[in-house]
Order: C-alpha cells, then structure tokens, then sequence
C-alpha cells in the first residue's frame, strides 16, 4: 500500500491522517523552508543541517505524491529542479507558525 492509499484508509481521525503527510523531524523542516520560498534541492540540503541526500530526496517524493509539495524540472545543462509548496502545502502554513510559536515560549 502507497503513502496515499495509507492515508485514505483510514478515515476516521483527521489529526492522524494529517500526521501522515507530515511526520517526522525532516518533513516538517522541509515544510518550514519552503513556506518562505521555492528552493532547488541544495539549498534545501544546506538549510537542513544533518539530513542525508536520500532521506531528503525520500521525504521529498512523499509530499510531492501526497500533494504538498510540486517539483519543477528545468531543461538545462545542468538539470535544475526546484521545489515548491502547492496550495495544499501553503495551507499548513498555520501549523508550522503555530509550532514556531509553541516552540518559543515553551522549550
């Protein structure tokens, strides 16, 4: 089973199935980074301290299948690709703000 069939069998709690799409330390950094901007793979890799370029490629791939993120290749010597936050991907804008906000006032 596929990440977006995971997600769509199991109807039943929203907030899990909105944990689907944005588990795990990686993807939500990811998320940070591009609310601000479009990035091409290697600024993403440099802002992201520490994550390797298949965990970065393999989260990548899963918000792009799940409809949070567009990648857009570039017919150019060298390829360039970029990433960036579809409608989808703007609307957890709040989220990510809210846990900014949680984070400094109380960690």
């Amino acid at each position: 089973m596929n990440h977006e069939q995971q997600i769509q069998a199991r109807p039943e709690c929203t907030v899990e199935r909105a944990l689907e799409v944005i588990e795990g330390k990686w993807t939500t950094l990811i998320l940070r980074d591009l609310l601000h901007s479009t990035k091409r793979f290697g600024e993403l890799r440099q802002n992201l301290s520490g994550i390797s370029p298949k965990t970065l490629t393999d989260r990548l791939r899963d918000l792009e299948r799940s409809g949070v993120v567009s990648r857009a290749v570039f017919p150019e010597i060298p390829p360039r690709v970029e990433y960036t936050l579809t409608e989808k991907g703007r609307a957890l804008g709040a989220v990510i703000e809210a846990m900014a906000q949680w984070g400094a006032v109380w960690t």
